[in-house]
């Protein structure tokens, strides 16, 4: 078997951009060490030239900084060009300098003749001149801009990455999105550090650059007079116009790339090119031209003054300045809109029709927030409470019902309220174009703004203007707009009322979807073994604690199974969640990690079995003073599993579970109680607190 690997196979083998790359970098070293004719390096300092053009305007026509994140790896690629092109110029100026102006080429001879007229004392000024704009100016604050854009970049990305999760959470981004947002602020924070270092290189170029210009010149006037017997006058003429052409060759793609630098990091993200940015924001004020049309002018007619030249460039300016306006007038009667005639409706009697059955689920607000839903004026609030549907069904296991959505006149303009079967269940205050920052407990900063709470989850926030979005994010603020704010709000409600969701219509679409896939389950139960309303009894026992029903087969298949010895609904319940133990401990504890919870004294343990027993299940049974010592040892114990950082879990005998999980409910609101008949029997358990020790 022939083991040869030939160059056409080793090249066919990797495609032709993974080669460009190695070999660009190779040639670029190479002409440091090898000789390069004249015509090649006319060939070379045009193509340099020429790069340095294209990546002028490809930074101009980008509209984010992102989308030219090569950009630092390109500038140190061009830098490292230029500085091989001067080496390799150098040494064709040393060796050959002494037969005339054009021994290095063309392009050299052009920029160091024509460009200076000749004259190597003016050469060597505008070179000087160059350089320090180049280093000076432009590198320079590119390098402080870049710098103090990774230090704010770095300080937002906790504030953004809590605002994607926010987002994530609320159901308006799925996981794909989010990762491509985190790996984007990533990327932008990696972007304007390799700015801040790439900026070095450029300013070492021009260094660089003046050292070899001196280096060349000495050079230069020592070989031609003792090499090649030139006089003085001669030797310095020769030489240095070359060194000055190689110079301003090399130093003039230098400048547009610094410049190309400072206009990528210097600008703001938004959805237009630096153009439409310029034209857009610096001549959108027609006042401003008529004032600088009308100073113009009065300097125009002051003797002595070149008058022509200003009252020309005031007659232009307002010109533009009344084209403007009436652009801008003509714009604004289009947007006009007419008052609309609501015709009169003849009285009709009243009917069945008028009685209208009451929403589920449903959301007013106030006529300000109106251009939230209306697609017409860009609102997306529609398509984001969609999405918190549509997330809600992923992971509790039914649809919704559809969020009916109408404007309230008598709501104060910024307001919403959120119903549930006709009665509001919650109620807050948005501001639209305005941006929400909530303290999650770290900021930095008082914002300037109208101090409220996250109505979601009662956070101290404060609505701010749009233009402190970034400041609020670089401070530790979560900042979220108005739209987010009501859709956090309706996605933390619905969780919270999940078991009154699931009513007789929702649950029949369920089984009708699960019959497709599950027929012969859902005929085996349901009606013959278990009533309609008893299955929707069960479901809403287990939403009412938290436990999803996304697993219904097994659902079903226990309760087939219990079904024919028993109805009541408490008993299946427990069944159910038997069953459903792993996934319900995986809610609250990890895979494999440690389950620390909260126990009960045995003693109490035997109180509460003699209560359940006598027949108080719903905590009638319990004696006040026990009552009330339960009631306040849970909370403390719940306090110090907070405190620990711990999931608030109480895990009791399995008889008293429905007992106390009803009876603490509201005492507790995040606690969860779990039998041990729920635990697995792989997983350990560690009682991180007892209730009733001290009985």
């Amino acid at each position: 078997m022939n083991n040869t690997v030939t160059l056409s196979s080793f090249v066919t083998g990797y495609p032709l951009k993974t080669l460009t790359g190695p070999i660009l970098i190779i040639m670029i070293l190479g002409m440091m060490v090898l000789p390069l004719p004249p015509f090649i390096l006319d060939i070379l300092f045009t193509f340099n030239i020429a790069l340095a053009i294209i990546v002028l305007m490809v930074s101009l026509y980008t509209k984010n900084p992102l989308e030219f994140a090569v950009f630092p790896t390109v500038l140190l690629i061009t830098t490292l060009l230029r500085l091989s092109l001067n080496v390799a110029s150098t040494r064709v100026v040393l060796l050959e300098g002494h037969t005339g102006p054009d021994a290095a080429g063309k392009v050299i001879e052009a920029f160091g003749h024509f460009l200076v007229g000749g004259n190597y004392a003016v050469g060597l000024v505008v070179f000087i001149i160059l350089v320090v704009i180049n280093f000076v100016v432009i590198t320079k604050g590119a390098g402080r801009i870049a710098e103090v854009s990774a230090r704010f970049t770095l300080d937002a990305m906790p504030g953004k990455q809590m605002a994607i999760d926010a987002d994530l959470n609320a159901g308006l981004i799925g996981e794909e999105e989010a990762r491509n947002r985190r790996a984007a602020i990533s990327r932008e924070a990696d972007f304007f550090g390799s700015m801040d270092g790439a900026s070095k290189f450029v300013r070492g170029d021009a260094i660089a650059g003046v050292l070899i210009m001196l280096i060349t010149i000495i050079g230069g006037l020592i070989v031609g007079m003792l090499q090649h017997d030139l006089n003085l006058d001669t030797a310095a003429r020769n030489y240095t116009l070359l060194t000055i052409g190689d110079g301003l060759v090399a130093q003039i793609p230098a400048l547009i790339i610094s410049t190309a630098a400072g206009l990528v990091v210097s600008r703001v993200t938004t959805d237009e090119d630096l153009s439409e940015q310029v034209l857009g924001q610096l001549l959108n004020q027609p006042q401003a031209l008529i004032i600088t049309a009308g100073i113009l002018g009065i300097m125009g007619l002051v003797p002595g003054m070149p008058n022509f030249v200003f009252l020309l460039l005031a007659f232009v300016l307002g010109c533009c300045a009344y084209f403007m306006k009436k652009n801008t007038s003509a714009s604004a009667e289009e947007r006009t809109v007419a008052d609309t005639v609501i015709p009169v409706v003849e009285q009709q009697d009243a009917s069945w029709s008028d009685v209208l059955p009451i929403d589920v689920l449903g959301l007013e607000v106030g006529y300000r927030l109106i251009p939230l839903v209306d697609k017409a004026q860009q609102g997306d609030l529609l398509k984001r409470i969609n999405g918190i549907r549509r997330k809600f069904a992923q992971e509790i296991g039914f649809l919704p019902p559809v969020v009916h959505i109408r404007d309230n006149l008598e709501l104060r303009p910024n307001a919403y309220q959120i119903i549930l079967k006709g009665s509001v269940i919650g109620k807050g205050e948005s501001y639209n174009g305005m941006y929400l920052a909530i303290d999650p407990g770290r900021v930095t900063m008082t914002l300037p703004g109208t101090p409220t709470s996250d109505p979601a989850f009662g956070l101290p926030a404060v609505w701010i203007e749009a233009s402190l979005r970034e400041q609020a994010q670089t401070n530790g603020y979560t900042v979220v707009d108005a739209s987010t704010v009501v859709t956090t709000h309706i996605n933390h409600l619905i969780h919270m009322y999940t078991a009154e969701l699931l009513g007789r219509q929702e649950l029949q679409q369920l089984l009708d979807h699960l019959n497709n896939k599950l027929p012969k389950l859902i005929e085996d139960l349901v009606p013959k073994l278990l009533p309609l309303a008893a299955l929707q009894k069960v479901l809403q026992n287990l939403l009412s604690e938290n436990v999803h029903i996304r697993d219904m087969r097994t659902i079903i298949d226990v309760l087939t199974e219990y079904a024919e010895t028993t109805q009541d609904t408490a008993q299946l319940t427990a069944f159910v969640r038997i069953a459903l133990g792993r996934a319900i401990v995986e809610q609250y504890f990890p895979a494999g990690a440690e389950l620390q919870v909260m126990g009960l004294h045995h003693e109490l343990e035997s109180i509460l079995l003699q209560v359940v027993q006598s027949g108080g299940q719903d905590g009638g049974g319990i004696e006040p003073g026990l009552a009330n010592m339960l009631l306040k040892e849970t909370a403390a114990a719940a306090k110090h599993q907070e405190n620990l950082g711990l999931p608030v879990v109480l895990l009791v005998p399995g008889p008293i579970r429905g007992l106390l999980a009803q009876f603490l409910r509201r005492a507790v609101l995040q606690l969860r109680v779990l039998s041990h008949a729920e635990i697995p029997e792989t997983r350990k358990i560690k009682i991180t607190s007892v209730i009733g020790g001290k009985q």
